[in-house]
């Protein structure tokens, strides 16, 4: 019995390659092989039914050929150019659901009909270099911004902090060469008015763009920062780092940063939380990082959805996720209404074109 099947199987072998070898013709070339066909056949039979007329029932038969051709001709036409146009038409729901936002979506290659692989090949590399494109435009952006926000924040620093540092200066002498009460009080009360704006303006200038990040890289810089931050806010921070061996490219120390660095403000400004959970770890050439809190969450389907007037979209968290894209990582959001938010990252430390990537700003 085993036999009489694997000899059926060998049998039927060059069929199965002929009739590969059929799909993988060209459309053009199955349209006119199958017209060519019909053609032949018609010419054949339409001339053996000419010499036919002559007898009783010739008339009758060769309306009976002529209807039954033209009705086989639709058929076979219809079936054969449906199966040719199947990838055809598969490309085209795809060319659709990646109108709509499925920028992820490919064209498969079937193997079927060359010129429809030829198309969807085509296809892939017009996405591939549409994302190209938007994923240099947006690292152009964000190195811009990170730039500029360097910029502002050196500037902050070095020329309106060193103006008001002479300014609390002058009020102290000031203060000292006068005499009458009242004076001094009102000059005392400028200068603690001064001495808070300084305060202020150092705080903003590394909001901006911390120093701490730049020379002693993310751990430090994150360290402070959240230092800074619990004594603004009434919530408490546990910040742990695992298996760091030595800095990171200045590229992943920002993006970290900043995604941290957003988190934390969302927490203060939305979840009503108070506690806070950092956790950053290097494992297998990766970098994890989640940041959990005990807020009052949210619905990231919905807060990602196109707002109506009045509301928010939630752009905070299309930067992070538009921050970790460009280091070829990923950013996934957990929370729903009343159960807090954890929020994961992954970025790997070495990918391709990393290292030219964004935020060259060391």
């Amino acid at each position: 019995m085993m036999s009489e099947v694997s000899t059926k199987a060998r049998n039927m072998a060059p069929i199965q390659t002929l009739l590969k070898r059929l799909l993988r013709v060209p459309v053009l070339y199955k349209v006119l092989i199958a017209n060519s066909l019909i053609i032949f056949v018609g010419a054949t039979v339409g001339t053996w039914l000419a010499t036919q007329l002559h007898t009783s029932y010739g008339p009758t038969i060769l309306v009976i050929f002529v209807a039954a051709g033209w009705s086989v001709s639709v058929l076979l036409n219809f079936v054969l150019l449906q199966i040719a146009f199947r990838p055809l038409i598969h490309l085209n729901r795809v060319m659709g659901r990646v109108q709509s936002g499925e920028r992820t979506l490919r064209a498969p290659i079937t193997g079927s009909d060359p010129l429809a692989d030829q198309l969807a090949s085509t296809f892939n590399t017009m996405l591939k270099a549409i994302d190209d494109a938007d994923r240099q435009r947006a690292t152009q952006i964000i190195n811009a911004m990170e730039e500029e926000r360097k910029r502002i924040a050196r500037e902050l620093h070095d020329e309106t902090s060193q103006v008001l540092t002479s300014l609390l200066i002058s009020l102290a002498v000031l203060e000292e060469s006068i005499t009458t009460d009242e004076a001094r009080e009102r000059i005392a009360e400028t200068r603690m008015l001064a001495h808070r704006t300084l305060r202020a303006i150092r705080n903003l200038s590394i909001d901006l763009r911390p120093s701490a990040l730049d020379d002693l890289g993310l751990l430090p810089a994150l360290r402070w920062y959240i230092k800074e931050y619990q004594k603004k806010f009434p919530i408490t921070v546990d910040f742990q780092a695992v298996g760091f061996k030595q800095r990171l490219t200045a590229n992943m120390e920002t993006v970290l940063y900043r995604i941290v660095q957003e988190s934390l403000t969302n927490v203060a400004r939305h979840a009503n939380a108070k506690h806070v959970s950092i956790e950053l770890k290097e494992e297998e050439n990766t970098i994890y990082a989640c940041i959990s809190d005990d807020g009052r969450g949210f619905s990231p389907e919905q807060l990602q959805k196109v707002p109506g007037p009045g509301q928010e979209r939630g752009w905070g968290l299309v930067g992070m996720h538009e921050r970790a894209n460009l280091l070829g990582g990923t950013l996934t959001i957990d929370s729903k209404p009343g159960a807090g938010t954890t929020i994961h990252v992954r970025i790997p430390l070495e990918t391709e074109g990393t290292q030219d990537a964004v935020l060259t700003s060391r």
